[in-house]
């Protein structure tokens, strides 16, 4: 059994991951679902969303790190 070294992973990197599995993969991939569904403007507004959510993500990063 081998053990994998998560310790040089910046916190960053952590959170970064941590939000696009819980908030922007299942916002875009419930807006895709949406599309096939024929409801497009829940579709589209699901994938804006997660879209705005991971560029409001980069902007609060970027304050943090400067």
């Amino acid at each position: 059994m081998t053990y994998v070294d998560t310790s040089d992973i910046s916190i960053r990197m952590f959170i970064t991951v941590l939000l696009f599995l819980v908030v922007i993969a299942p916002m875009i991939s419930l807006g895709v679902l949406r599309l096939f569904q024929s409801r497009r403007r829940a579709g589209l507004l699901l994938i804006g969303g997660g879209i705005a959510v991971y560029a409001l993500f980069q902007i609060v990063m970027s304050l943090l790190a400067a």
